[in-house]
Order: C-alpha cells, then structure tokens, then sequence
C-alpha cells in the first residue's frame, strides 16, 4: 500500500497527468503544479533506476515542466503516461527508502561549527566560509554573482595595477604606478583639514614619504611604529613634498597580494572593498584550484598548447607577467567558446536527426510564372538566395536556414518562394512575425505579390495535382475578435489556409496545422527559444524552417548564435534606391533640420521623428515621444498633421495610427523604436533620430532603412546632446558607413552580444573572458568542436562526459533565459 492508501502506487500518479491533460497542460492539475508532484512522488515511491519515465524526466529543462510550453507540456505528458503504461510498478512497491530517515539532530555547538566553519572545503563552500566575509559582505558579493568558492575563482579581474616596479623613494617619480619599501616612522589617525584620515611617515636609507590614506581612520592604529610596510601607488607633489594618497600596502614578510607585483582589480559593487575580494580570491586559489574541473580533454590542450585549468586559474587571478595572464585568459575564453561551439554543433545534429521532412518541390513554369509576376527584377542576391532555398527544401533532411539582409533588400519575396514550394507541395506554410505590426505588413506583402498577373500565376498553380483553387492567405492576431479569430482558426486546421501570417497567437493551443511544411520567423531574435520550438512542433513531421532577420549580423556572432543554422546573405539592394544621405547634427542644428524636413513635406513628402523614451524621465536626460509629439505639434509644425506611435499604445491604436501614415493623412510620425521593425511607408524620405547616441549601430541602421524604400532620395538626420568622444566616434561611423555588416562589426565591438540583440534574446551563454569579436578563436574552437563530435558524436568516452555535461547545463540555461 502507498501513501494514498491504492494498491497500485502509479494510479495516483497516472490519474494526476490525466487530470493536467484534460486542463490542456496549463499545470493546475495539482496545487503548486507537476513538478513539486511528481518529485515527492518519486521520493514515496522510487522507480528503478533504468524505468523509463525517469529517463523521460532526465530530459527535461533546469526548470521543469512548468518552463514548457503547452504544446510541448502536452508531448511529455503523453509519453510520461505512456512510459507508466509500459513499466507500471515502482521497485519499491511504496515504501520510502532508507536514505529518507530523519537524521540524528546534532548540539548547537556543532550546527554552529557546520554553519560557520570560515575554512571553505571545496568550490561549492558558501563565501562566507572564508573568514572576514560576513553577512552584509556576503549579500554584497552575491550582486557580483559570487555565492560560492567556484564563483569567486570564476569573478576574473578586469585589469591588473602593475605595482611589481620597486623602487627606493629618492627614485620615485610623480605620477606613475610604483611600489616603495619602508620602515615606519610614526603613524595615526586624524584630521587633515574638515576630512578623517590616517597618516604615516616612512623611509628607507635614501629619504622619507607622507602617506594619506583618506576616511580610512583605522588604517592609522595598525601601523606599529618600526614595522616595515610596502605600498604601492602613484606619488603625488604637494608644496614640494612628494607624499602618496591611499596607496595598497601590507607587511613585509607576507605573501604579496596587494603591494609589488601585478595585482588584480576586480569588479566592483558599493561598499565592497577591493582588498577584501583580492583576499579571499587569493586564499580561494590557493586552497581550490587544484579542485577544479578541467573540462577540456589532454588531447585538446596538448593541440593548442593550453594551460591546465589550475594553472591558468593561478595566473589569471596573481599572474607572474602580463604574457602569463594573457595565456591564462586564452585558456579561459578558449573553454567558455568550445561550450557554445559544442552546444550549437549538437543542436544542428539534434534538428536533422528529429526525422525526416517532406520534401518541397515548386515547379519551374511556377516559380517562373511567380517571378514574372513582380513588378520589379530580382537582384542577384535573391536568385542566390532562391537557389539555396529550393536546394535545401527538395531534401528530406530539415531545413535550418538563416536568411539576413538590411531593411527593404527582398526577404519576403525570399520567403514567399518558400511558402510557394510548400503549397505546391500540398502543405501549408506559416511565418510567425514579433508584432501585429509586422505580420499585418507581411499579410500585406503577401497578398500583393500574390495579386500580380493572375492568369498566368494561377494558370502556373493549377498544373499542381494538390491545388485546384485559389491560393488562399490568412492572418491571425490576438487583437482579432473572438468571431474572427476563431473562423482563422477553424480554416487553418481544416487546412482550408495554405499559408498562415500571424503572431504568437500561431502558438496558441487552439491552432493546429494538418499539414505543415514550411516555417518562417521573422526577426527571430525577438522570440525565445521554447516560442520557436512551439511552432515547429505544431507539424507531425520536422517541417522545414526558414529564420529571417534585418540585423545584419557580423560574422564572429554567426558562427557562435548561429552556428547551428545554414545561411543566406541579402547583400544586395535593389538598383533603384539611392543609398540614404546621413548627416550628425549638434543641438544648435536643431532648427535646420526642422526646415529641411518642412520643405521635404511641402514637396509631398513624410517623416518620422524618432525618440528614445516613451515618457519624460528625472533619471535619463532624453527626449521623450510623448513630450516631443505635443512639443512639435504647438510649437514647430502646428500647421502639420502629427501623429504619435509607442509600445504603450493598444495594437488597435498603433494599426490606426500606422494605417493613417501609410495612406497619407499623417506627415510625420513621431515614434520610439516601435518604428524600427514593421512599418513600410515607401513615401517617407526623412528619419530625424533625437538622441541618437542612446540607439545602437545597427539600430540606428534599421531605422535609417525605413526611408529607403522607394526610388526616392532619402535622409537621415542624427541629433545628439551627447559630446563625449565615444559618442561621437559612433555618430561618425553612422556618417560614413552605409555597408550593414560592417556597421554591424563595429556594434558588436562597442557594445558586445547583449546589447546587441537584448540581453535575454541574445541567444548566447554568459561570456566572462572570451569575446564574440575574437574571430581567430571562434575559429578554432569550432573546428576543435568539430573534430570532437565527429570521433565522439555523444561525448561518451573517458574525458569527454564531464564535457558533455557542461555543455548540456549550459544550454538549458540559455534556453530557459531565452524562453
């Protein structure tokens, strides 16, 4: 008998994930949800160690089942109740195992001691094993991430202070970084002016120092006349009298950590001293770095002549010269890199061992009678893209395919290719776009590059045995009526629908595709990782997937966030659009700009006004939308029709304004970066960005690409408060670069993948020494990777498993971050 008091202790267990199957997987089978459940039902009620729900179980992410969509909620359920069907009886028939025995309490005494040992033992110690570190510093390194011993090891300084230059103080020279040795000859706390400080005087055979150390009173009553000290610091001239101010010191005789030799800073939070950190990181390495594990396997070291992982721990915390501490951080950022390389090599072989896909075919007279359609030429990089398409969608192997190119060079019509083959095929298609907005503009698109010389189209179509009628395009939103949304629904999943354009709403649990073929995502780094899967699991089979976006993205990050993609690259605009004219502005420029526009408008033009804050803001000096819309419309263009568009307005409003703009009842929109994806206006000929220092490169590029969609001369007019140099620098590039990759470049090494993409969308594990801009790197730990996986496809062997581990807890963070 179990618990519950059923002879059969899996019946509760099974009637649980019925019950959570009948709620359509929302986890409210149980209070607290499946998880906390099952766990102390296992714990009640082991199973055998080979069972297979275990192993179905094993398999999912860090956080559980309730980090899952339904959609994959409902694929484990089935085959955890399937699993229960097959193998039904735990081993232990309900009893709980002897490891579960209430443990003997222990004194206080003895708790104390276990608590606060202050010795830490090994890398999972708390830091406040580490004597001196108390509760307040402990909080203050958790901000840092530093919780426990091996998060210390891994707090990696960020520069060194090169204090290892000796010197007697007659040879001290102002303003460098140097240490003296010295005896002291009186010391103690006081007052300098209005100010706390200590104060020592110090000499060695050749002359005597001041020394100041600022607020710090109690520095004063632990220098014992007579004791020899080294301080490290710059001299500073005061009234011809050479004197140090809060320079590192600490007796002669200890191990250095602080003075004489390259000693590490480390990031910083407030009220956390440096000396502190440089302490217990010091007796961390010492005790712990040998305990350490060294994923990378004897082979690969001896290959690229690496350090072990201890030593490079060594070297990079107290290295013995800036070549070892750069040999340390190579060591480093060589592992952190092999990792991602790993994860997306074995994500690539995971999507082409799902199963097979159906192949597309799209016939040549309607592929011809489609291109013959368009009202313009297909540039070269489109047919080459096209190629790839077609090559890659008339296998069975899955499609992965990244296409990219700046705003306006012909994805779509890319796309729309894709989508053909997989009706023609006698399957649907769908592409899921980041915002009403833009799956409103790809309906659009669509419907129109559909429309085009329809005899010969349709005629084309109609040689497919599968299609007998028109083609047939629906959108589905969230903003659409009930009535709407679900006769949308009700004629995807009669597949009456042969292409679907929608939001997240594609994924909801009430559409279902009978026959999916072909996946678009458009701006895919604005959707996590479990939203792509889900749609991707809405086919029977492994449909083909297609991930479009308009960042250009440099070629280190592709190999990295995107390794596990083939790619296309649009590189090419079409003849017909001029290259936009971008011009900086200082503030005092403002009003030429406002005329400029005006006269763009009075010539039948529009414009938008671009600002980086919905609303004012106390903290950040910037520019709001809101403020600048009724600013613009009283004061500067009152004779102007304006209107406004931000991510606070409902989809309703944002659709009404855009519509407005679109048809030309607006001139100008002033906008936040809502505007940056989704809106094509072709009449639109100024981008006027307000604080154009706070957008990125390759924002500013995309928003710079909204006025580049007509035959049109176009402009893009960057206003900045900012005048420091790095601002500057950015605005220049802006100025004189109109290439998207190489602009692109360039972001990513001023700003790094985070910033880049969004923090949590960036798709990329956290790097602390390695950088995505390191192209000879990435290199070769792709081909290391590589040559991995082929002589060990599952790192099973020997030094390969803790590997294989690391590589599988970093990646189901990533995706649970990304999700």
């Amino acid at each position: 008998m179990t618990t519950s008091g059923l002879t059969d202790p899996t019946q509760r267990l099974r009637q649980v994930l019925e019950l959570e199957r009948n709620k359509k997987f929302r986890n409210q089978a149980v209070i607290g949800g499946l998880d906390p459940f099952i766990e102390r039902h296992l714990q009640e009620n082991p199973f055998a160690p080979n069972h297979p729900f275990l192993a179905i179980m094993r398999q999912l992410p860090t956080q559980g089942y309730c980090s899952l969509h339904p959609i994959q909620r409902r694929r484990v359920v089935e085959e955890l109740l399937a699993a229960l069907e097959k193998s039904p009886l735990p081993v232990t028939q309900g009893r709980k195992p002897v490891a579960d025995a209430t443990p003997r309490p222990q004194s206080s005494h003895a708790t104390k001691r276990k608590l606060r040992p202050n010795r830490p033992t090994g890398p999972n110690s708390p830091v406040v094993d580490f004597a001196g570190v108390n509760s307040t510093n402990a909080q203050r390194l958790s901000r840092l991430g530093v919780r426990t011993a091996s998060d210390l090891l891994k707090l990696y300084p960020y520069r060194y202070s090169d204090f290892a230059n000796v010197r007697p103080i007659a040879e001290l020279v102002e303003g460098e970084d140097q240490t003296v040795l010295a005896t002291v000859w009186a010391a103690s706390s006081t007052r300098v002016g209005r100010r706390k400080a200590s104060e020592a005087i110090v000499g060695d055979d050749t002359g005597t120092l001041r020394v100041i150390w600022w607020g710090q009173t109690h520095i004063g009553r632990q220098l014992a006349e007579g004791k020899k000290i080294a301080l490290s610091g710059r001299v500073k001239v005061y009234r011809g009298r050479r004197q140090m101010e809060s320079p590192e010191w600490e007796l002669v005789g200890t191990d250095s950590v602080h003075t004489g030799r390259l000693v590490p800073m480390y990031p910083g939070t407030e009220g956390l001293p440096q000396r502190l950190v440089r302490r217990i990181a010091k007796e961390a390495v010492d005790k712990l770095a040998d305990q350490m594990t060294d994923l990378l396997p004897k082979e690969v070291r001896v290959r690229q002549r690496l350090m072990p992982l201890s030593e490079a721990i060594r070297q990079i915390h107290f290295p013995d010269s800036l070549e070892r501490a750069e040999a340390a951080r190579r060591r480093i950022a060589f592992e952190e890199l092999l990792l991602i390389q790993i994860g997306v090599l074995k994500r690539k072989q995971l999507a082409q061992a799902g199963g097979k896909a159906p192949i597309l075919q799209l016939p040549k007279e309607t592929l011809d009678g489609f291109v013959d359609s368009l009202p313009f030429k297909l540039t070269g990089a489109q047919r080459n893209c096209i190629s790839e398409l077609i090559k890659d969608l008339s296998k069975d192997l899955p499609m992965n395919r990244l296409l990219q190119g700046d705003v306006g060079s012909g994805k779509t019509v890319v796309a729309t290719v894709g989508l053909l083959a997989s009706v023609a095929s006698g399957l649907q298609g769908a592409i899921m776009a980041p915002t009403e907005i833009l799956a409103e503009q790809h309906y659009r698109t669509l419907t129109s590059l559909l429309a085009g010389k329809r005899n010969d189209l349709w005629a084309n179509l109609m040689t497919v045995p599968y299609l007998k009628r028109p083609l047939r395009v629906a959108l589905l939103t969230g903003s659409k009526s009930g009535k709407k949304k679900e006769a949308a629904q009700e004629a995807i999943a009669r597949g009456e629908t042969d292409i679907a354009i929608g939001t997240q709403a594609l994924i909801q649990e009430d559409v279902s595709f009978p026959r999916l073929g072909l996946v678009v995502v458009d701006e895919q780094h604005r959707f996590g990782v479990h939203q792509r899967a889900a749609l991707r699991e809405k086919a029977d089979s492994p449909p083909h997937v297609l991930v479009m976006t308009a960042t250009p993205i440099p070629r280190t990050l592709a190999l990295t966030l995107y390794g596990d993609l083939d790619i296309s690259i649009m590189d090419e605009m079409p003849p017909d659009r001029p290259p936009v004219k971008t011009h900086r502005l200082r503030p005092e420029q403002r009003k030429r700009a406002y005329d400029f526009t005006r006269d763009q408008i009075v010539d039948g033009r529009q414009a938008y006004i671009i600002c980086p804050l919905v609303e004012e803001s106390e903290v950040i000096a910037a520019r709001s939308a809101i403020q600048e819309y009724e600013r613009l419309s009283k004061d500067i263009f009152p004779d102007l029709r304006i209107g406004i568009l931000h991510g606070r307005l409902s989809s309703s409003e944002k659709e009404s304004v855009m519509r407005s703009f679109r048809s030309g009842d607006l001139d100008i929109l002033v906008s936040t970066a809502v505007v940056e994806v989704g809106v094509d206006v072709p009449n639109a000929t100024v981008m006027l960005v307000e604080g154009a220092d706070r957008f990125g490169l390759a924002q500013l590029h995309q928003f710079r690409g909204r006025v580049r969609r007509s035959q049109l001369q176009a402009y893009c007019l960057l206003l900045s408060e900012s005048r420091s140099p790095e601002s500057q620098e950015r605005l220049t590039i802006m100025e004189t670069v109109y290439d998207g990759f190489k602009l692109a470049e360039e972001d990513l090494r001023l700003r790094g993948p985070g910033e880049f993409f969004g923090t949590r969308q960036s798709g990329l594990p956290d790097l602390q020494v390695a950088k995505v801009t390191d192209a000879h790197l990435i290199a070769v730990t792709r081909s290391e990777a590589t040559r991995l996986l082929e002589d060990d496809p599952n790192l099973t062997q020997g030094e390969h498993l803790q590997l294989r581990k690391a590589v599988t807890d970093i990646w189901e963070h990533v995706t649970s971050e990304a999700s």
